[in-house]
């Protein structure tokens, strides 16, 4: 084997830096598909032409619609001939609503494919191998950017393949003392508009944000995803409630469109399966609902508000949850924090994705 010169060094290390800002990209990208390609997984593809320039960006579309690598390469056109693309997961191998992906970059003259995730879906996996038969160069990430893309978007996806849910995360806003609400009752604005902005964007990409019988009755929330001017925002999430009681024709969670479901069950698992195939719940319910699904052992991950404010009494975050001693506690990991106005925005996973 010939030793490779500093020049040809040189343009690999180059090669690979470019791809790894691509891929970095791609999972950036990605990000647009959540809530919108369910059941599909949210991918995102870059094109480099053969110079290694971005020449075409794409992200999964409605089911139905077009795969992230056939967006970039509609995007990149002739100048992705002899070029690489890079995705955020292995490109499929099966004709569904659309065709596969490989067969289409194979018609666009594709030299190289780098992915980070490969896809085990019975039905779509094969699609290195196919490539790599067709005299394709193809390379899969290295650990980072492998680990880097399963905790991206695809996180969720990868959840469902793995777990057979949806993966849940408990959404709350208390104050420093755990409160959600003061003693008589009042809980609007325990957090500020910089918490809500945030939960606002995490609602738009979700799939369902369910709440509870009680929260419907005190709160009659809308559940939707609004901008800061209080207008709709573009994509919606499905608006779900949970409990044996029947949810007023008037309620504001009905809303005009056909986005509300009524979960008539008490049990969290019954509520997850009547929803189907989604990918990602948010559980904005009181503490009943969050004792619930702690109880069950259904919290993936928690999103917590905390305010700089102590109310003394009142609602705390979460009732009976199924503990009785400190060995029962439902334990999480910190996994972010970030300042939000005057407030604390603390992301947690569960250790073992909630299969504890």
């Amino acid at each position: 084997m010939t030793t490779p010169g500093p020049a040809s060094t040189g343009q690999a290390n180059d090669r690979r830096g470019r791809e790894r800002a691509a891929l970095a990209e791609a999972i950036a990208l990605s990000r647009a598909s959540l809530g919108v390609s369910t059941p599909n997984p949210p991918v995102g593809a870059v094109v480099l032409d053969a110079d290694g320039s971005v020449v075409g960006r794409g992200t999964t579309e409605a089911p139905g619609g077009r795969h992230a690598e056939v967006v970039a390469l509609d995007e990149a056109g002739t100048r992705a001939r002899h070029g690489t693309i890079v995705v955020t997961l292995e490109p499929c191998d099966h004709q569904g609503r659309t065709g596969p992906c490989t067969a289409r970059i194979l018609s666009a003259g594709i030299a190289r494919v780098v992915y980070a995730v490969p896809d085990t879906t019975a039905d779509a996996a094969g699609g290195a191998g196919t490539l790599r038969r067709a005299g394709v160069d193809v390379d899969q990430g290295d650990d980072d950017e492998v680990a880097a893309a399963r905790s991206g978007p695809l996180k969720a996806w990868l959840h469902r393949r793995s777990h057979g849910r949806p993966l849940v995360t408990w959404k709350y806003a208390a104050s420093l003392d755990g409160r959600v609400a003061a003693a008589d009752g009042t809980s609007m604005w325990i957090t500020g508009p910089g918490s809500r902005r945030h939960a606002h964007a995490r609602r738009q990409e979700v799939d369902v944000v369910v709440v509870g019988s009680g929260t419907l009755t005190a709160d009659d929330p809308a559940l939707t995803a609004r901008r800061d001017d209080g207008s709709p925002a573009a994509r919606q999430p499905l608006r779900a409630v949970m409990g044996l009681t029947p949810v007023p024709p008037d309620a504001s969670v009905r809303g005009t469109d056909d986005r509300f479901r009524h979960l008539a069950t008490r049990d969290p698992r019954a509520a997850l399966e009547m929803l189907g195939d989604v990918q990602q719940v948010l559980v904005e319910g009181g503490p009943r609902l969050a004792g619930a699904f702690l109880s069950a052992g259904l919290v993936d991950e928690v999103d917590a508000y905390i305010a700089p404010l102590v109310l003394g009494a009142g609602r705390s975050a979460v009732d009976d949850a199924g503990v009785a001693t400190l060995l029962d506690a439902h334990r999480f990991s910190v996994a972010e924090t970030t300042t939000l106005g005057t407030d604390v925005h603390i992301r947690l996973i569960a250790p073992t994705e909630g299969t504890r």
